[in-house]
């Protein structure tokens, strides 16, 4: 009994359609329903041994600080955790880098500081970064329609009297802050209906990423656009294909030139959906339960939800990156003093952090989708973490909360990243310490969902730290990066 129990409170960080299923059928059509996954394509080591995996750990050389060693030993036991990584620093220096437990437990390989982790809607601030970048270079303001920079003008016009004329009305801006018009609580996300637009447009599934705006021209706004703040993967899928437009180039490449690369992170990419596209370094994903393919070649057939589910080539701008906490813990760093930022200037890193006019947030303030687990919510690392709703806003790209109380204008900012299979946090903190935890896992048997207990724990762990290095891990990863290269 206690079993089943555990695996209906696992069900509300399913997809929909799964949960639907589930509420239906009752307790009987529950076992049946979990009968099915389980033969179907289920990715959930159940019988893992999880005080070896909670044992193993690899800093790759790099410094570790015992209350984070802690910590990640205390999610694997408790969550029952495949593996994660680990990367925190301090005025910008790398001070902590440690993978532990698995990245894939059927070879038993270990998790690195530089291994390869989905980031899910993490992806979200990079791509805002690409966008403020062409902010400042003149290329494309803020206040611009969308429909301007798409490149699409023939798709809007095919049909003029079944799209919606509030098309017209989008900005970028509101595309950054999620205020698009699209609510998927009210209707749906349009970035996980790869079989469904495939079929409206009548070409091979899964649907890519222009071919999902292609379909939803003639799809109905779910709220005038401005009026309030609704998360949307598809808004932020426009603004991936506003940089192709402007720069004549593929979203990935641009990102990485433009982006990446002069912060010396090199590794990142966007992910492959099924398992034999896997990359280098990069870990597995396990998540219980299957879902049905996309693809064509075995269309509706039972797969391993985070191999088959979903086109993640698709959601490139808005949660298709892999990345190590490593790559992200650099990319976090770049923000830690703006007048040194090699990416923006100070202009663009205030209106990337600015309020909208109305910044009321909703409950679901980050995650992906219909397959979102349920959001942290980042707290000031006190013992309470209470804050006023009004104190929590969506700026350009990331989720912000003035510290309670606070008389000197400090601010913590995340972004989170969930899909079946992963969890993924990042923190810039006030303080000018950042945090990354990156898991190949979301749903876990004891609670359901791991990364509030991670964003709780995380503040917790560093308060711990009696004294902060002054040594810096970067260092070290640049002379052995250019030793690597060397060889090669």
């Amino acid at each position: 009994m206690r079993s089943i129990e555990r695996w209906r409170e696992s069900v509300r960080n399913m997809n929909e359609t799964f949960v639907r299923l589930t509420i239906r059928l009752g307790r009987v059509g529950f076992l049946g329903l979990l009968l099915v996954g389980l033969i179907g394509g289920a990715d959930w080591p159940d019988d893992f041994d999880v005080d070896a995996v909670a044992s193993r750990r690899d800093s790759g050389g790099q410094p570790t600080l015992a209350p984070f060693d802690r910590l990640a030993e205390s999610l694997i036991r408790e969550h029952r955790l495949p593996g994660l990584a680990i990367a925190v620093t301090d005025g910008g220096r790398l001070v902590h880098a440690c993978g532990y437990g698995c990245g894939d437990l059927d070879s038993q390989t270990g998790v690195e500081p530089t291994s390869l982790f989905r980031i899910a809607s993490l992806s979200k601030p990079v791509t805002a970064v690409a966008v403020l970048q062409l902010v400042r270079d003149g290329r494309v303001s803020l206040d611009d329609p969308v429909v301007r920079h798409l490149g699409m003008d023939e798709e809007f016009q095919r049909e003029p009297a079944a799209c919606d004329p509030r098309w017209q009305q989008v900005t970028i801006e509101q595309l950054l802050q999620h205020r698009g018009g699209w609510d998927r609580d009210q209707s749906f996300d349009a970035m996980f209906q790869a079989v469904r637009f495939a079929d409206q447009l009548g070409i091979r599934s899964p649907a890519g990423a222009r071919d999902v705006i292609r379909a939803m021209v003639t799809q109905p706004f779910d709220f005038d656009p401005g009026q309030r703040y609704a998360y949307s993967n598809f808004g932020y899928n426009l603004l991936g294909r506003v940089i192709e437009h402007l720069t004549d180039s593929d979203y990935e490449t641009y990102v990485r030139r433009q982006v990446l690369e002069p912060l010396g992170i090199t590794a990142m990419r966007i992910g492959a959906t099924r398992a034999e596209g896997r990359a280098s370094g990069e870990v597995r994903y396990y998540h219980p339960g299957s879902g049905q393919s996309v693809f064509a070649d075995d269309r509706d057939q039972p797969v391993p939800h985070p191999y088959g589910a979903w086109n993640l080539e698709a959601m490139d701008a808005h949660g298709g990156w892999i990345a190590s906490a490593v790559d992200l813990a650099r990319f976090a760093t770049a923000f830690d003093e703006p007048e040194r930022c090699p990416l923006l200037g100070r202009e663009q890193i205030e209106r990337m952090h600015r309020r909208p006019q109305t910044a009321r947030l909703t409950a679901n303030a980050s995650g992906d989708a219909s397959t979102d687990a349920d959001s942290p919510a980042e707290t000031d690392g006190e013992a309470d973490g209470a804050a006023t709703e009004q104190a929590v806003y969506y700026s350009l790209g990331w989720n912000n909360r003035q510290l309670k109380g606070d008389r000197y204008n400090r601010y913590n900012r995340w972004h989170t990243g969930s899909l079946p299979g992963t969890t993924a946090i990042l923190i810039r903190r006030h303080d000018g310490r950042n945090f990354v935890v990156l898991v190949n896992s979301r749903w876990t048997p004891s609670s359901g969902g791991v990364a509030n207990d991670i964003d709780r724990r995380l503040h917790q762990a560093a308060a711990e730290v009696d004294q902060w290095p002054t040594t810096d891990g970067f260092v070290k990863l640049g002379r052995t990066e250019a030793a690597e290269l060397d060889a090669r």
